[in-house]
């Protein structure tokens, strides 16, 4: 396995294609609770105005994207709807006796490892290679986790990501999490 960023396009359909086939939407409730499960559908074209600010983590099996981790700076609100409301419920969250707004922050926009490869320990390996790559740039990583995904919590946790905030956007309950890199 090699953990490196997208760099081809045909990385970034791959990502949509494992993305689109892992959202809720497509999972019972048996399903999302034994997998795990994505929020959010990103587009093509979304996926690549992403990729423009700062390209994604992949886990590569040849030339098969095993798995993603998206990189989503803050500057993406400016294109990402769902990301601009993520980012005025987190701004102000205290991290550290500080609101998280006063840290170069990003957040993890989304993790997922294809089926045939889970249980490999790609999750660590993707979030290993964002801390090698991004940690220079950022501090710290902010991602949030419906609390009904009780499986990404606790491979977070497992990673060293720890929950600082709870709260309700009206749809689901998130928990914010942050994985401190010092």
């Amino acid at each position: 396995m090699i953990y490196t960023t997208v760099t081809t396009h045909q990385e970034l359909e791959q990502i949509h294609a494992l993305n689109k086939a892992n959202v809720k939407q497509n999972f019972t409730a048996d399903q999302m609770q034994q997998n795990g499960f994505l929020t959010w559908l990103y587009s093509l074209e979304l996926l690549q105005q992403l990729h423009q600010l700062a390209p994604s983590v992949i886990a590569k099996d040849g030339d098969v994207v095993a798995g993603y981790a998206l990189v989503t700076p803050r500057e993406a609100a400016a294109f990402h709807a769902d990301l601009q409301l993520m980012i005025s419920h987190t701004d102000d969250m205290v991290y550290n006796g500080k609101p998280l707004k006063a840290y170069d922050y990003y957040i993890m926009g989304g993790i997922c490892v294809h089926a045939d490869y889970r249980g490999q320990g790609l999750v660590n390996g993707l979030y290993l290679h964002h801390k090698t790559v991004y940690s220079p740039r950022y501090f710290p990583l902010v991602t949030e986790i419906s609390t009904s995904n009780t499986r990404s919590q606790a491979a977070h946790e497992k990673v060293g990501f720890r929950t600082i905030h709870t709260y309700n956007d009206g749809v689901d309950d998130w928990n914010v999490v942050v994985w401190d890199w010092a």
